[in-house]
C-alpha cells in the first residue's frame, strides 16, 4: 500500500492537486511515524560531551519497526477515520469550505483502502 501511496503522490504532484497532495503526505508521514521506536527503547550510550549521544558504528541510524500491511492499512483507516471526525465538527461549526476539503482528503485516501 505504501508504494501506491507514493505512487499517487507522485501523479498528484504532477497534476498539481493540492488537496491530493495534502492528503497522501500525511497518510506517508503517519506510516513513517508509526515505523518510529520510541526513545525508551532505543540504545543511547552517554558521552562526557554530549549528554545521551550515541557512539559506535551505525549510531546515527534510527531505530525503525517493520509494519506490516494491516499496520500501514490501520494507519491509513486512521487518517480517514480522523477526517471524516474533524470534517463533521468544522461543518457543525459553520465552516463548510474546511469540512469540504477535509471530505475530498478522506476520500482521497478511502479510495487506496478500497484497492
Amino acid at each position: 500500500m505504501r508504494a501506491t501511496l507514493r505512487d499517487s503522490l507522485t501523479a498528484a504532484l504532477k497534476a498539481r492537486d493540492r488537496v491530493a497532495v495534502a492528503a497522501l503526505r500525511s497518510a506517508l508521514s503517519a506510516i513513517d511515524n508509526a515505523e518510529a521506536v520510541p526513545l525508551e527503547h532505543q540504545r543511547v550510550t552517554g558521552d562526557e560531551h554530549f549528554a545521551g549521544a550515541s557512539a559506535g558504528v551505525g549510531a546515527t541510524e534510527a531505530q525503525r519497526r517493520d509494519l506490516t500491511e494491516a499496520d500501514v492499512r490501520a494507519v491509513v483507516e486512521n487518517e480517514v477515520r480522523e477526517r471524516t471526525t474533524a470534517a463533521a465538527e468544522y461543518a457543525q461549526r459553520g465552516l463548510a469550505d474546511a469540512a469540504a476539503r477535509l471530505h475530498a482528503e478522506a476520500e482521497v485516501l478511502s479510495r487506496h483502502l478500497d484497492a
